[in-house]
């Protein structure tokens, strides 16, 4: 079986999806394909590891990617592969010749599309519900993404599989000397409260600097560090600091290297992540892999992913966001608990058993008849 991934996504710095389809391809790599082939797909030539790159060359400048991938399933029409994996869900909407398994992180252009541009709204109303039935497979990374699938899009549900993310090997408890060198980089020299993510609507931002404020009221010395680029609709959280003058205590890094991210959950008390919707949500299983204790959203995929270790909160509320971070901060035998819960739970998500599982959807569909 010769199989194709698309991975244009690594052309850019590392986000969620991004780092989807790299942790994929490298457990890929640490897999026993036996005689199975992988290639990577890209717009350009990239370093691809052991995998061979199939180069398409992205006429459309302009529209970038959605065009591109449309433009893939006529240039690859010819192709020696048999099985195509899409693992960034951006629409292709055309019938492949090959087999096609799509990977589906959410579906927030359906259920929160005020959370995106109007142009990326259409092109998804426009494209993703032929997509989705183009599909031989569709893998969802988490249980609630599935039925979100089949509610929404009325997807048989024995067309979907559900393999989980995991968190890199290199999230993991550090040395204090690697913690360190890390907090000096990005000059955070005091304890502090991390969120990480992009900065857009739906991840709950200034639902989370509110809960923030509640928390000074108690004279507990933290700073607020909120690392990610900036998304789509952020102006209004540096407006909000700003107004209420709050840009000594809530510090904002930018985007950060996943190589830096380890040391940053290191060395913060704790992950507050009020995110409203996630599809999987990486970075509560990131930081619980790092031993930092964990307060997210009882919404969407996060419970799922936590579990029972960490404290699940309601999204949209400041004040249970605060009563959560005051508890965990002025009790010192349950954070460790929460640590200690962390790291056990962490452990039941690997990347080589998200590989291994779609290596199976691979050949699930190869075998099937279309």
């Amino acid at each position: 079986m010769d199989i194709g991934i698309i991975a244009d996504t690594l052309n850019s710095p590392s986000t969620g999806v991004g780092n989807y389809t790299k942790n994929l391809i490298d457990g890929l790599q640490h897999t026993a394909l036996g005689t199975d082939t992988v290639s990577l797909i890209n717009s350009r030539e990239f370093d691809a590891g052991h995998f061979p790159t199939i180069v398409i060359p992205n006429p459309f400048p302009v529209l970038k990617t959605y065009a591109w991938y449309l433009y893939l399933t006529k240039k690859l029409r010819k192709c020696n592969l048999d099985v195509i994996h899409n693992p960034t869900q951006a629409p292709t909407y055309f019938q492949w010749n090959q087999k096609y398994v799509l990977t589906v992180h959410d579906i927030t252009t359906q259920v929160l599309p005020e959370s995106h541009t109007n142009y990326r709204v259409a092109v998804y109303k426009r494209l993703f519900p032929k997509t989705l039935k183009t599909a031989d497979k569709i893998i969802a990374v988490s249980n609630h993404t599935k039925l979100d699938l089949i509610k929404y899009y009325c997807i048989p549900e024995d067309s979907i599989r559900v393999i989980y993310e995991a968190a890199d090997s290199m999230f993991r408890p550090l040395s204090l000397n690697e913690k360190e060198m890390v907090a000096k980089r990005y000059q955070l020299n005091f304890p502090y409260i991390l969120y990480v993510g992009t900065l857009e609507p739906r991840k709950n931002i200034l639902i989370l600097i509110k809960a923030f404020e509640m928390f000074k009221e108690a004279n507990i010395d933290r700073k607020l560090v909120i690392t990610g680029k900036r998304g789509w609709k952020c102006d209004d959280i540096f407006e909000y600091v700003a107004a209420k003058g709050l840009q000594k205590d809530v510090i904002f890094t930018g985007y950060v290297p996943n190589t830096d991210l380890p040391g940053l959950y290191n060395s913060a008390d704790l992950l507050a992540y009020p995110s409203q919707y996630e599809g999987f949500g990486l970075p509560p299983l990131e930081a619980m892999a790092c031993g930092c204790p964990v307060i997210t959203s009882n919404t969407s995929s996060l419970p799922e992913v936590v579990g029972d270790a960490g404290i699940l909160i309601d999204p949209h509320s400041p004040k249970s966001l605060a009563d959560a971070m005051l508890w965990l901060l002025n009790d010192d035998s349950t954070r460790k608990g929460f640590v200690r819960k962390g790291l056990e739970r962490s452990k039941q998500f690997s990347w080589k058993k998200c590989a291994e599982e779609t290596m199976q959807v691979f050949r699930e569909v190869q075998g099937a008849r279309r």
